[in-house]
């Protein structure tokens, strides 16, 4: 880090301004340990930016490798007294990242309400003093635009104004459910829920957790790790004022066990879905403390005539009868639909998912379904094998 530090001390000292190297500089993004000097690069970013002409500043700090897990308070206080120490660096910031931080509540509404151009905001493993505490957002003149967290240890993540956020990822999380509750956010675009289910947590319903301000939601991905699914269906009576301009849904990880008409919830409550993809897989291994696999328990409704819904995507194939009379079950009601693609399964990096009898055994899988349903059909839909 002595190195590191010197190196950037080298590349910001401001030179004469005749020679015009620094003067024009508009996109800095430092990488930075937290035992690292941060008091001579604070100063040195401050003389950068007091020239006005930065476009985009960029902080990812990093807890050091020889620190324990333990030193989060510490770090969290020393990443604190460096934000506090240098205002102008800060106010002038568009991205950060930090990992193995720990904050009180009051700090991460102090930093969003200060970086007045921050844009980009990522917290990784980090953690409120109080676990059981709910961390509120409400930054109604903030500029943030996504939203990241990962790992976050907190009871809830609650948004309560963030008027121009425009992208939420939230993975991980451990205690209670919804991990997230959308308030004031009419500009969010796109919404990204994974995690795998532990024991104590309880399935939820998207309408307790996304905001009928969010009108202009247009993609969804939810993930469930090849583990219990946490979403529990409901009637679009509920959702159809959030999911009016859904386009795009990703249902990603589901086990292979698993029926699938649940998911039809969703088609039938976003009328103006274009494409929906789903990815399947049968992980041999389970983690400790997770949730038991169950069926999820969805009668779709018979009257349901889908008009925008035209590309059906499948990753995994295996139990061929569940995915074919899951596609039979979407084309009944999904008039327009003229596209199906049937993928092989992506990589497991729990278990050995890509062997190659398997890879052999589930393309051929593919080519049975493609044939059944094919087969004395009139249909023009295309279904393709990648």
């Amino acid at each position: 880090m002595d190195a590191f530090t010197g190196a950037v001390r080298a590349l910001l000292t401001r030179v004469p301004p005749a020679e015009g190297v620094c003067d024009s500089l508009k996109v800095l993004f430092l990488s930075i340990y937290t035992s690292s000097p941060l008091s001579s690069i604070g100063r040195l970013v401050e003389d950068i930016v007091g020239l006005g002409n930065t476009e985009c500043l960029e902080f990812c700090i990093f807890l050091p490798l020889t620190d324990p897990l333990g030193s989060d308070i510490e770090i969290g206080q020393e990443f604190m007294a460096f934000f506090r120490a240098y205002p102008v660096a800060f106010s002038w910031l568009t991205r950060l990242t930090l990992e193995y931080h720990a904050f009180r509540h009051s700090d991460i509404t102090d930093l969003i309400s200060t970086c007045g151009r921050l844009r980009h905001l990522s917290l990784r493993f980090c953690r409120l003093l109080d676990l059981h505490s709910t961390l509120k957002i409400d930054v109604p003149c903030s500029e943030l635009q996504e939203l990241e967290f990962v790992g976050l240890l907190c009871t809830r993540i609650e948004l309560v104004s963030v008027p121009k956020l425009r992208q939420v990822e939230c993975k991980c999380w451990y205690l209670e459910n919804p991990p997230v509750c959308f308030g004031h956010v009419p500009e969010l675009r796109v919404v990204i829920l994974y995690s795998k289910a532990n024991a104590w947590q309880e399935p939820f319903t998207l309408s307790e957790c996304l905001s009928s301000s969010a009108r202009n939601l247009s993609t969804l991905t939810l993930g469930f790790g090849y583990q219990m699914i946490w979403i529990q269906p409901e009637p679009p009576k509920q959702l159809t004022p959030i999911f009016r301009n859904l386009t795009s849904v990703f249902l990603s990880s589901i086990f292979s066990e698993c029926d699938l008409s649940w998911t039809l919830f969703i088609l039938e409550a976003a009328p103006a879905l274009h494409d929906m993809a789903l990815s399947r897989h049968s992980c041999i291994k389970t983690p400790k403390y997770s949730a038991e696999k169950t069926n999820v328990v969805w009668e779709p409704s018979k009257y349901l005539k889908h008009l925008n819904l035209k590309g059906l995507h499948i990753l995994g194939c295996e139990n061929e009868d569940k995915v074919t009379n899951y596609i039979r079950l979407v084309m009944e009601r999904a008039v327009g639909l003229w596209l199906i693609q049937l993928y092989g399964e992506n990589p497991c990096t729990y278990c050995d998912a890509t062997n190659l009898e398997r890879s052999k055994a589930e393309k051929a899988s593919r080519h049975r379904i493609k044939e059944q349903l094919t087969h004395g059909s009139s249909s023009s839909m295309e279904i393709i094998i990648c």
